[in-house]
């Protein structure tokens, strides 16, 4: 591996609220240790980073994602056609659309994984082939938007907890024809989650809103009209486009978000060749 020649990397926020730019770090590179706290650090405060220009193998993602922790080998991928893994590489989940078969289910506003016990702490995306237009992702920054709530809703989701459920997953299995045997066993490995309304973060002890409108199923104890007023009032949050960033993809781009502050939402205004994979460092329970 090429050793990295610049350890002091340069930094430009992109937004008031959340994202930054980040130069003078090669990602392929045996990065030192000084260097990936640097990195670690922002992404706590910014929440997620962009680097532009990036050259790197698939080793080299995976061996740079686990300088920040285990990685996630997602359990659903390997059945999801656009959407999947490889016996030869089952860290990296590759996500691909074609002409006439784009990738949905993305395009909606959503933390990964907190369908687990231990959601992920943060993913690291790189673009291999993006389409001439279209295709962005954005981000939404959940500790702005729990700021931003009036002081009623803050009283009123103080201590609550949400179930999370992998139920998009679970359709996209059957509609694929996964045995039912095979989802039944998911079913009992991958129970619903409950998780506090309000996370705190645990670097920054900021708090977070920590519902989304993929995964989140309901409030404890909320019978499931209040619940669901409720919920969409809180998902209602991220369209506020002062908690936003948005990326332009470009081939060589790379994105690593702390998926324990923010919300992403893949844009699907394209008809074209996309190719992006990513690798997912795994978290802890949240609190």
């Amino acid at each position: 591996m090429a050793t990295l020649a610049i350890t002091r990397p340069m930094l430009s926020p992109v937004t008031g609220t959340l994202g930054a730019e980040v130069e003078g770090v090669s990602l392929s590179g045996d990065l030192p240790q000084e260097t990936i706290d640097w990195i670690s650090a922002a992404l706590v405060e910014h929440k997620v980073l962009f680097f532009r220009d990036q050259t790197f193998s698939r080793d080299e993602h995976v061996a740079f994602g686990k300088r920040f922790g285990a990685l996630e080998v997602h359990p659903f991928a390997k059945h999801l056609g656009p959407f999947n893994t490889t016996d030869d590489d089952p860290e990296i989940i590759v996500i691909k659309s074609e002409p006439g078969n784009r990738n949905r289910g993305t395009d909606v506003w959503h933390s990964d994984v907190t369908w687990r016990n231990e959601p992920s702490l943060g993913s690291i995306l790189r673009c291999i082939k993006a389409p001439e237009t279209g295709g962005d992702t954005m981000w939404a920054d959940m500790e702005k938007a729990y700021e931003l709530l009036d002081e009623d809703t803050k009283a009123q989701i103080e201590g609550l907890e949400a179930t999370h459920d992998w139920d998009n997953f679970r359709r996209g299995l059957i509609n694929n024809g996964v045995p039912a045997a095979i989802i039944e066993t998911l079913n009992a490995e991958f129970p619903l989650a409950v998780h506090p309304v309000v996370r705190t973060h645990p670097v920054s002890g900021r708090k977070c809103l920590y519902v989304n409108a993929i995964f989140t199923t309901g409030i404890v104890g909320m019978d499931k009209q209040e619940s669901d007023e409720l919920l969409a009032k809180l998902n209602r949050q991220t369209a506020i486009p002062e908690v936003q960033v948005r990326l332009r993809w470009k081939p060589g781009t790379v994105a690593f978000w702390d998926n324990r502050s923010t919300q992403h939402y893949a844009l699907a205004d394209y008809d074209e060749h996309r190719l992006m994979e990513r690798v997912t460092v795994a978290g802890d329970r949240p609190f």
